[in-house]
């Protein structure tokens, strides 16, 4: 768990640190960039395409371990705009409160408890 963590932290900070450059460098216009690649059928665009089902992929499994919840369905929303910014947050705070528990990190506590 502990080289787990690590590595979210370490995604974290090069992610914050990697977009705020990006930002400082070329603004925050980024919709028309990911989905402008997107329209011209080449590697940026399929890169952009497949990124973008790992973001829904998230999404749905964060919705899904809050058990489609209000709250829930807040942070799937989160989820897919953040990326990995907000999943190695999310992924942290859980290892700690689940105390390394994998079972209940992956399924939330109640589905865990009861598996």
């Amino acid at each position: 768990m502990s080289v787990f963590r690590l590595f979210l932290i370490i995604c974290f900070f090069a992610i914050a640190g990697y977009t705020s450059m990006t930002i400082a460098n070329h603004g925050l216009n980024l919709l028309p960039v990911f989905f402008g690649d997107m329209a011209e059928m080449g590697w940026p665009g399929q890169f952009n395409l497949d990124f973008m089902t790992f973001l829904g992929l998230s999404a749905i499994w964060v919705a899904w371990r809050h058990q489609f919840s209000a709250g829930g369905l807040a942070l799937a929303v989160v989820a897919f705009f953040g990326g990995m910014f907000f999943l190695s947050a999310y992924l942290l705070f859980h290892s700690y409160r689940c105390g390394g528990d994998v079972k209940a990190l992956l399924l939330g506590e109640d589905r865990a408890r009861q598996a």
